[in-house]
Order: structure tokens, then C-alpha cells, then sequence
């Protein structure tokens, strides 16, 4: 049996969001699994365009932060979006990271109490219609037990596949199985210069590496030591060293990289380790999100 495409992540920037949702277009021509839209640049607007513009394809927020929206807004657009696309949409939610709480100019209180209550909140609502299936992003086993408890999947970002069945431990075995939606957006860079593809991709989780729950997470996958130095630099006002310490060891188990078998190989990797739905970040040498896109398009055919 051929294993199904995986899904992407796309963003709709500024200048091209009309050819954005056009490349939506041929990733469900293509059969592509899913479209999964990162918060940055509105992705909620992004899902209720691929609501009225696509015919079959499953999209999602992956995420939209909790703290961003009133509850009632959040219902109001959900509803309209699960009914307009037939039930393809779901609510990828999460409590986002420090640097978003600065931009949207809220506090937030406790990451699990906060999640548990917008969900009982979420599904409390009966004014609007029926409301899309909740996919929560989790790190650590504690948020991903919340998700088997009292959500429709969980999607996680930038994780080890060598930690992935500790992390799915969290959930009841019944979970783990088809159903339940386990997600996970890995940086992807194809190209036969497998160098130059991993350096792309180092460079796109420098920023992470700078956030403490990160730093947390990976210390508990077993790269204490590269965390510990990372750590050790940035209290030493050495930002630019960080790079150096995300070791090739730690990159291959975060991230797909190099020629196109090697990503497609990458990808039942992933399958193997428990991600139902391995959602892949398409990047490129070039640094334009388009021709990453394109890449994967010719990837898998």
C-alpha cells in the first residue's frame, strides 16, 4: 500500500498571499495530506480563505495562540469555518511563547490551567453551530495528556524523533492509533547539497533554541549538553555562538534535510515513530518560501 503524502505548512506573507493560497490549491490536486498554517501573519484569515477555496483538503491553525482572540470570536470563526468546509477545519491551539505574549500585550497564567479552560470554554459555546475537532500543541507529556484527555489530536513543532515515544507515552494507547491526530511541522530543505540544506535549517531553529521551554524540552531528549552550552552563551551575551553548539546529531533529529530520497525517507521515519501526520516546513537555500514549496512539490510526485 502507498504511504499517504505528508502535509504542509504554509504561510501566507505579505506581497503573495494570493499565491499562497493558489500553491493550497495544487497541494490538494497533488493529494497532499493537509495544510497546517503557523500563527505568524494571520492564520486564522489564511484558514477561512482555504475554507471557501478548497474542496477536500483538511487545513488547521497550527497554531493560533489562546491569548489572541476573545472566546467568542474564536467560536463565531470556527463554526462558520467547519460548516462552510463541510467539517475539513480544526482549531490547532496553543499558549504560544514568550515574544508573543510581548507582541499581543497579555499575561498569561498557568500553560496547562490556561489550555484546560479554553477548551472547556471553547466547547461550552452552542450559540454559533456546531464548533471543528481541537488539536492541541503540546512540548511535554503533561500538555500531551491534556490533549488525549479533552481534545482531537495533538501537534508538535521542532521535537526529537529519537524522544517521540516517550513524548506519545502520555497518551492512552487508543489515542495513539488512527483517529486521534498526531501531528508534527518539521523544517524541511531539500537539496542534493546536503550541507547547504542543513545549515538552512540550523539557522531556522536558532531562534527556538533561544526559548527557555525548548531548552527544557531538549534537556529532556537528551541534549543536555548542547543545551547547557547554549545556555552558558547566551548568560555570556554570545548569541552568535549558538549555532555552533545545535550539533549535527541534534539537527538530524529535529529536522528533514538533504536530497530528495533522503527526505522522503525522513518522512516514514517519522511515520514509524508514532507522527500520524508528519506536516512538513518547507525551506530553502534560495530563502524564498515559494521555491521551498515548489521543491516539495517535485519531491513527491
Amino acid at each position: 500500500m502507498t504511504e499517504p503524502l505528508p502535509a504542509l505548512s504554509i504561510v501566507a506573507m505579505p506581497g503573495r498571499r494570493r499565491r499562497t493560497i493558489e500553491l493550497c490549491q495544487e497541494a490538494e490536486r497533488r493529494g497532499f495530506t493537509g495544510i497546517y498554517s503557523p500563527s505568524p501573519m494571520g492564520n486564522m484569515s489564511m484558514c477561512e480563505a482555504l475554507a471557501w477555496q478548497t474542496e477536500k483538503i483538511a487545513f488547521a491553525t497550527s497554531i493560533v495562540p489562546i491569548y489572541q482572540r476573545t472566546m467568542i470570536d474564536f467560536c463565531q470563526s470556527a463554526a462558520l469555518m467547519h460548516e462552510v468546509s463541510a467539517g475539513r477545519f480544526s482549531l490547532g491551539i496553543g499558549i504560544a511563547h514568550g515574544p508573543s505574549y510581548v507582541r499581543m500585550g497579555v499575561t498569561p497564567g498557568k500553560p496547562l490551567a490556561d489550555t484546560r479552560a479554553f477548551i472547556e470554554k471553547f466547547r461550552a459555546e452552542t450559540s454559533f453551530g456546531p464548533l471543528p475537532p481541537i488539536i492541541v500543541a503540546a512540548l511535554r507529556k503533561k500538555m500531551v495528556a491534556l490533549a488525549g484527555e479533552l481534545a482531537e489530536g495533538v501537534v508538535f513543532a521542532n521535537v526529537c524523533r529519537s524522544h517521540m515515544g516517550e513524548s506519545l507515552s502520555g497518551l492512552p494507547a487508543a489515542k495513539r492509533k488512527a483517529g486521534f491526530f498526531i501531528g508534527n511541522m518539521i523544517p524541511t530543505c531539500i537539496s542534493d547539497d546536503v550541507a547547504a540544506a542543513k545549515e538552512v535549517n540550523r539557522r531556522t531553529l536558532i531562534r527556538y533554541a533561544g526559548l527557555p521551554n525548548y531548552r527544557n524540552y531538549w534537556n529532556e531528549a537528551g541534549y543536555v549538553e548542547e543545551m547547557t552550552a547554549i545556555e552558558k552563551a547566551l548568560a555570556a551575551g554570545r548569541p552568535d555562538d549558538v549555532p555552533k553548539y545545535l550539533t549535527d546529531k541534534w539537527l538530524a533529529d529535529n529536522t528533514l534535510f538533504g536530497t530528495v530520497a533522503q527526505v522522503r525517507d525522513g518522512v516514514a521515519a517519522w511515520r514509524e515513530a508514532g507522527v500520524h501526520t508528519p506536516i512538513l516546513v518547507p525551506t530553502s537555500a534560495a530563502g524564498n518560501q515559494i521555491k521551498a514549496i515548489d521543491e516539495v512539490f517535485a519531491a513527491f510526485v
